[in-house]
């Protein structure tokens, strides 16, 4: 890869970290001070964060139509993007902050999948396809730049100061790409074509989407509260911010790290593992609250988060080489409606039993049964399939 390659793929990094890193997951180490200024619940709290994520599926479903002018329209969107993170800053108003979490939702999805978009294009037609896992770090880079820029700024210029900050931050981080981004040309896409390969309702498949709309719904709830929850342990409150860090740096070499195990072991067993690991990693605040047991349950939720959405979609796509577009779609749609009623849910359940621990317990037993479900439909479709393969012998020795 040469230095214009190289800073190509690093400005789609930059992308990622202002969309997911900054506009979306900022939310959970800011949260903690709103609430405490603001004075909302946990509940209005996962209204918000639900807004977020409604507008994170519209966008990220808006994004497959577009075909032409994909790189004005990203940019275009990155710009509305940054505009309703610094306005969060200047606006107190709960109904405001409702649209603006939308508004960067929407725009957060559009950005996430039309970078990715671009740059596995531009990958692959530069011979470069083994480095797209690297663009994903943007999602873990941003987590960390977050963790560490919020109380810094918030210590100066309180929550709202935070919110500017990032706003401004995430400018630079536009500015930078477009000046590495002046050499690329984008062209415009196609629209799929349908094929006749083989029906993404049969077999596996409707299994693995099950599962992952499980997913989504159990790990959105630590995603968006851990920093609050750490920050409301009175021993833990100092560390409520480092563990956001520790999840951003967990998650930066992850994708890369999950799909060269895949490469080497089955998709299914390293989902299993990924999916275990996750589970203790959202469970391990409930049992204890130590230092050592929450910066873990960070590194292990920052490890595994986008492992699964990388291992789930490439195992799909490999599936159905043909419907890549479509497997990838109907993933996303199940996930995104998990992540939609995962927070409104965990603000009911603390709301009623005033203890996140609620929240944890059912996001743990919601991935883990995820994980029964991928696992039971893996079980069935081979029984299924060797079902099948004895009828072929048993008819084909009876032909005279």
């Amino acid at each position: 890869m040469n230095r214009q390659q190289g800073g190509i793929l690093f400005g789609g990094v930059l992308l990622l970290v202002v969309a997911m890193g900054i506009s979306r997951f900022a939310f959970t180490p800011i949260l903690p001070f709103m609430r405490h200024d603001a004075g909302f619940s946990f509940e209005v709290a996962g209204f918000l964060a639900s807004s977020n994520y409604i507008g994170y599926f519209i966008g990220a479903l808006w994004a497959g139509f577009i075909y032409r002018k994909r790189k004005a329209f990203l940019l275009i969107s990155v710009v509305i993007n940054v505009l309703s993170v610094v306005l969060m800053g200047l606006i107190e108003l709960y109904s405001v902050w409702l649209a603006l979490r939308l508004i960067a939702g929407i725009t957060g999805g559009l950005i996430f999948v039309l970078t990715s978009s671009i740059i596995m294009d531009y990958l692959a037609k530069q011979t470069l396809t083994r480095w797209s896992g690297y663009l994903f770090s943007g999602i873990g880079l941003g987590i960390a730049i977050s963790g560490l820029f919020v109380p810094y700024m918030e210590a100066r210029f309180a929550w709202q100061g935070a919110w500017i900050g990032l706003g401004v931050l995430s400018a630079l981080f536009l500015l930078i790409t477009v000046v590495l981004w002046r050499g690329l040309q984008v062209h415009d896409g196609m629209k799929a074509t349908k094929s006749t390969e083989s029906k993404l309702t049969q077999g596996f498949m409707p299994w693995l989407i099950a599962a992952y709309g499980f997913e989504g719904l159990g790990y959105i709830i630590t995603g968006t509260f851990l920093v609050d929850i750490i920050h409301n342990i009175p021993s833990l409150q100092a560390y409520s911010s480092y563990s956001w860090v520790i999840v951003g740096v967990a998650a930066i070499p992850s994708a890369p790290v999950w799909t060269v195990l895949m490469e080497k072991f089955s998709a299914i067993k390293i989902l299993f593992v990924a999916y275990i690991l996750q589970v203790i990693g959202i469970l391990l605040p409930v049992f204890s609250q130590t230092v050592w047991s929450v910066l873990l349950s960070s590194f292990l939720f920052g490890l595994t988060f986008v492992g699964i959405v990388t291992l789930t979609t490439s195992y799909a796509r490999q599936q159905f080489p043909k419907q890549s577009g479509a497997v990838v779609s109907i993933l996303t749609t199940f996930y995104a409606f998990g992540q939609i009623i995962g927070p409104i849910i965990a603000g009911k359940l603390v709301g009623v039993y005033s203890s996140y621990k609620a929240a944890l317990i059912f996001a743990g037993v919601i991935v883990f049964f995820a994980l029964v479900i991928m696992m039971f439909g893996r079980w069935k479709t081979a029984k299924r399939q060797a079902e099948i393969e004895n009828m072929a012998v048993a008819g084909a020795q009876t032909t005279p």
